[in-house]
C-alpha cells in the first residue's frame, strides 16, 4: 500500500513544501538540481546510495555489484533512489540501464548530486532524474558504491535512508521522517490558502489586496 503521506506530498508543489519548511523552521530545500528528463513531479521515500572513488572501494570477496543495483532491486513504487556521487570525478553515478531497470521496478525517480550518463534514455523511457550534471564517462574505473541504505549528502543536506522527498522543476526538497506529518500538514494550509487567492483574483480582486497582510504574514508562526 502506498505510503498516504507520499500521497499527499504528490499533490502538493515544491513551492508549497518549501514554504512550509520555512514556517517550521527546517531545512531541506535543494536548488542546485535540475530535472534532467521527464516533466513529471515525483514523491517518495528515499533509498540512499553513496558512491567513492575505486581506489576507496570497500573489500569484497563476492562478484563484483554494479552500482545501484542493490537499490533498484531494494525499490518500487514509493521509492526514490538518492545518489551521493561527491568524489570531484567526472564519471557517471547513473546511467541508461540503471534507469530501465528502474523503470521496470516502478521506482518514482532518481535524485543524484553527481552527473549521470545516458540521459537520453532516461527520457525515452520517462523516468523522472535530477542531478548535479551531465557526462558521457563511465563509471567503470573511475567510482565505485561504498553502500546502500546509509546517511548521504546532498548539496547541504543529509539524506537519510527512508526520509520523504519531493521534486519538480522548482527545487528538490527532503524531510525527515519525524517531520513528515507536520511539513504536509503545513503545506497543504499554504497550498489552499494560495488557491483561495487565485480564486479571488479570477473573480476580479485586485492583486494588491489579494497579495496583502494575508500573503506576507502567511509564514508566521501563528499564521
Amino acid at each position: 500500500m502506498t505510503d498516504p503521506f507520499v500521497q499527499r506530498l504528490a499533490r502538493i508543489d515544491c513551492c508549497a513544501v518549501s514554504d512550509a519548511l520555512d514556517k517550521l523552521g527546517l531545512t531541506g530545500t535543494v536548488s542546485v538540481l535540475p530535472q534532467r528528463s521527464s516533466t513529471r513531479r515525483i514523491a517518495g521515500r528515499a533509498i540512499t546510495v553513496k558512491l567513492v572513488s575505486k581506489d576507496k572501494a570497500p573489500a569484497s570477496d563476492g562478484p563484483p555489484r554494479h552500482l545501484g543495483t542493490t537499490a533498484i532491486e531494494a525499490g518500487g513504487p514509493g521509492n526514490v533512489i538518492v545518489v551521493e556521487q561527491r568524489t570531484g570525478i567526472e564519471a557517471g553515478s547513473w546511467g541508461g540501464i540503471l534507469s530501465l531497470a528502474a523503470k521496470l521496478r516502478g521506482i518514482e525517480g532518481i535524485i543524484a548530486d553527481g552527473p549521470v550518463r545516458d540521459i537520453d534514455e532516461a527520457r525515452a523511457y520517462d523516468l523522472p532524474i535530477y542531478s548535479r550534471g551531465l557526462t558521457a564517462r563511465t563509471a567503470r574505473g573511475r567510482i565505485v558504491e561504498l553502500a546502500t541504505n546509509v546517511d548521504v549528502r546532498i548539496d547541504e543536506v543529509t539524506v537519510s535512508p527512508g526520509d520523504y522527498v519531493i521534486a519538480d522543476n522548482s527545487a528538490v526538497i527532503f524531510i525527515r521522517a519525524a517531520d513528515i506529518d507536520a511539513v504536509v500538514t503545513a503545506a497543504e494550509d499554504i497550498a489552499a490558502r494560495e488557491a483561495a487567492m487565485a480564486k479571488a483574483l479570477l473573480t476580479g480582486q485586485p492583486v494588491g489586496t489579494v497579495m496583502g497582510a494575508n500573503y506576507e504574514n502567511m509564514l508566521a508562526v501563528h499564521a
